[in-house]
């Protein structure tokens, strides 16, 4: 873990004296802290980690969670009885720093607040951007978790078909997902399961319902399961029985925009080229202008760790990256088509993490 701190420093603006990254309570905690110390499990809600220019790092946390801290590798763990007793054992550890990093994007004010009554005449520095390009390039070790989340993904996506019965509903659909996602070896899912059937598919970000599966129609699902704290994120898009020749013709022309989006990727392509040349295959099409959403995002420690795929962003990809590629086309009324899959960014290209099959499919028929 010590190249990853160190990699953070070196990215950072100012030179610092150390790096602290704290967490308060779940959804408010810190990925970063568990990229530098690698620890393998817990929740670690109000504990801290700080790192070092040498790559040292220190764990601040409750007799809760010591056990958990204590198997992370290289870490010297500190424990603490109350807010006010960690608040101390930080000042005497870092009591003469005189610039010191947070990572402003994941820190809440109430912790801030906390954290800093102890250094008076201490600089705070914001490391959001060192952060975020230190974690955008995944080393070996998260390269590995996130192929095995992927492949979770994959084969969740592949029975989703055996799963589908008329009169099921999005409720009972996503739980089944969810289930077989941790049958396959996930700890959770990543995010909220997406289960979208009919017109309610034309909502990019739809949460289930009690809407029952009837034949002739349409459906999204977006699902991600969890491994070792990486994340997949998948999508697909199925027809129950025989929709209308619309619902094909859309599904087709997504397949068609994520191949195009795919053929631009590699190191060194700015991250919008992806986007503009989906966009271009889908405002070519029947439904200009029902793309609505940025083409993908880097995953990693979160489901959107960083950085967006998108028609703005002049970022160049690099080797050791990991984004989806999702594009979509959304027609109210009538319902939505969004294919999704994680890859790796090659030098010369990119590696499928998700291998599901891509094409339209008709089941239940």
């Amino acid at each position: 873990m010590r190249d990853r701190v160190k990699k953070i420093f070196a990215k950072a603006q100012k030179e610092l004296d150390a790096l602290v990254f704290v967490n308060s309570v779940e959804p408010h905690l810190d990925q970063t802290f568990f990229y530098v110390t690698d620890v393998a499990s817990g929740l670690f809600e109000g504990c801290a980690a700080v790192a070092f220019p040498d790559g040292k790092v220190e764990v601040f946390t409750s007799e809760l969670e010591a056990e958990s801290a204590r198997t992370a590798p290289d870490v010297k763990v500190n424990v603490f009885t109350t807010r006010d007793d960690e608040n101390s054992q930080l000042k005497r550890l870092l009591g003469n720093s005189k610039r010191i990093g947070l990572n402003f994007h994941e820190i809440t004010y109430e912790s801030f607040l906390s954290v800093k009554k102890g250094f008076p005449s201490t600089e705070w520095e914001d490391v959001t951007e060192a952060v975020r390009k230190t974690r955008s390039i995944k080393d070996a070790k998260e390269i590995e978790r996130l192929r095995i989340a992927g492949r979770i993904g994959t084969k969740v996506a592949e029975e989703i078909p055996s799963m589908l019965k008329t009169g099921m509903t999005e409720l009972e659909l996503a739980a089944e997902m969810e289930y077989r996602m941790n049958i396959h070896g996930a700890a959770g899912r990543s995010f909220g399961t997406i289960v979208a059937f009919g017109a309610h598919g034309a909502e990019p970000h739809f949460t289930p319902t009690g809407t029952k599966l009837e034949k002739g129609t349409t459906m999204v699902c977006d699902f991600g399961a969890l491994y070792q704290r990486y994340c997949s994120d998948i999508t697909r898009s199925y027809a129950f029985g025989k929709p209308s020749a619309e619902a094909k013709a859309i599904h087709d022309k997504v397949e068609e925009a994520q191949q195009a989006a795919l053929a631009t990727i590699g190191a060194g392509v700015a991250a919008k080229e992806p986007h503009l040349a989906a966009q271009k295959v889908i405002d070519a099409s029947p439904w200009k202008g029902r793309f609505i959403h940025g083409l993908g995002h880097s995953i990693g420690l979160a489901v959107h760790d960083g950085f967006s795929l998108n028609g703005r962003n002049e970022e160049l990809l690099e080797e050791g990256m990991c984004v989806t590629v999702e594009p979509g086309i959304y027609v109210p009324g009538l319902g939505g088509v969004r294919i999704e899959d994680d890859i790796l960014v090659t030098k010369k290209g990119y590696e499928f993490l998700t291998t599901a099959p891509r094409g339209y499919l008709e089941v239940g028929r």
